[in-house]
């Protein structure tokens, strides 16, 4: 786990609802070892949210090019209906949650950062919109990971991703669109 993982895992558990799984292998081909290449990845994390009944991939990233997050997107896309096998077979998930799978995104903000160095966030949302030439076969959720930081949220009882008191500084940026904020 990465220096700041911890932090995002801490932010996960404080959601009573959700349950994590964390460096959890998704492999395609059935096998007691990962065979190497595209066929299985290590998820930062597997989190199942049991009020909405959804099922998430995790995934940090704290670079500012998003590069490879990218590359892990074209490729889950690539692979969908066989990473969605994958987690029926290997972690036993409910066909009905799997309709919901999703990623889930922690990408820096970039709100602290000076204009040259920040986060290219154009990138990110182009490159999600041109997953399956324009038919993507899902909608990340995305988080700052400046919201993951334990003064931002109730740490024992936080409820889902809501937006809270103004004190807390919650709400999502306005590069994050709509059905990917939620």
């Amino acid at each position: 786990m990465d220096y700041y993982e911890s932090v995002v895992m801490d932010y996960l558990r404080a959601d009573r609802a959700l349950f994590v799984n964390t460096e959890c292998c998704i492999q395609i081909s059935r096998g007691h070892n990962p065979d190497k290449g595209i066929t299985h990845w290590y998820c930062d994390a597997v989190v199942a949210d049991f009020r909405s009944e959804t099922v998430f991939l995790c995934e940090i990233s704290y670079s500012l090019k998003l590069a490879a997050l990218i590359k892990r997107l074209k490729t889950w896309n690539d692979n969908w209906e066989s990473i969605r096998g994958a987690l029926a077979r290997e972690s036993a998930l409910r066909e009905d949650w799997l309709v919901r799978l999703r990623p889930w995104l922690f990408v820096p903000s970039g709100e602290e950062c000076v204009p040259e160095t920040r986060p290219d966030h154009h990138q990110l949302l182009t490159a999600l919109s041109r997953l399956g030439n324009g038919s993507p076969k899902f909608i990340p959720r995305i988080t700052p990971l400046e919201m993951v930081q334990p003064w931002r949220y109730c740490s024992w009882d936080r409820i889902g991703e809501i937006e809270c008191c103004p004190r807390h500084k919650c709400n999502k940026p306005e590069w994050v669109p709509e059905a990917m904020a939620k």
